[in-house]
């Protein structure tokens, strides 16, 4: 098989940080090479003509997930207008929906990384810790109301995402969204 052109390498490497940003999300940053290239749908050795190791696609693909993240609240915020409040309770509802619980692929990043990016070691040096910590404040940032409160908004909807989730099919997991939710959307 002939050389691909430098079009159709870009496309490549964008499908593998997509589908590696995605299984990241719904399986760890411990998914193998193998299944990351298979899933994209292309071979092993692919992968090490577009990347240097797995951490540097662990570090690109953590950052692919905060950018659509990023993307979400400034969809919002056009949807509603400029409407900080309406484009916050927006992305509170689906935060803390059974669809968000049940679909950590295309969730977020803050919920379903924490633990891979906590044991990944490597300290403050390593690229997708940076990421992640940039996009907890990002995430917070837009959560916040006039008192200052995104980090704890923040944790709150992290905690109840990963509860939900860990009691998924049991009744606390929806019992654990909606008092999030009445939490988080009180006047404060």
């Amino acid at each position: 098989m002939g050389r691909v052109s430098q079009a159709q390498a870009e496309e490549n490497r964008r499908r593998v940080v997509d589908t590696a940003s995605r299984l990241f999300r719904e399986h760890g940053t411990h998914v193998s090479v193998t299944d990351l290239m298979k899933a994209a749908g292309l071979t092993h050795g692919a992968f090490y003509k577009q990347f240097a190791s797995k951490e540097a696609l662990v570090d690109e693909a953590t950052a692919h997930a905060f950018a659509e993240l990023a993307q979400g609240y400034s969809t919002g915020l056009e949807r509603h207008d400029g409407q900080r409040v309406a484009a916050q309770r927006a992305l509170i509802d689906a935060y803390l929906s059974v669809e968000h619980r049940d679909a950590p692929a295309d969730g977020c990043p803050v919920a379903a990384l924490a633990t891979d990016i906590a044991r990944e070691g490597g300290g403050e040096g390593r690229e997708a810790r940076r990421v992640y910590a940039e996009g907890v404040a990002d995430f917070a940032q837009f959560l916040a109301r006039d008192d200052h409160d995104g980090l704890v908004r923040l944790c709150t909807l992290f905690g109840a995402l990963v509860l939900s989730r860990a009691t998924k099919g049991l009744p606390i997991s929806g019992e654990i969204l909606a008092a999030a939710h009445t939490a988080v959307t009180e006047e404060g």
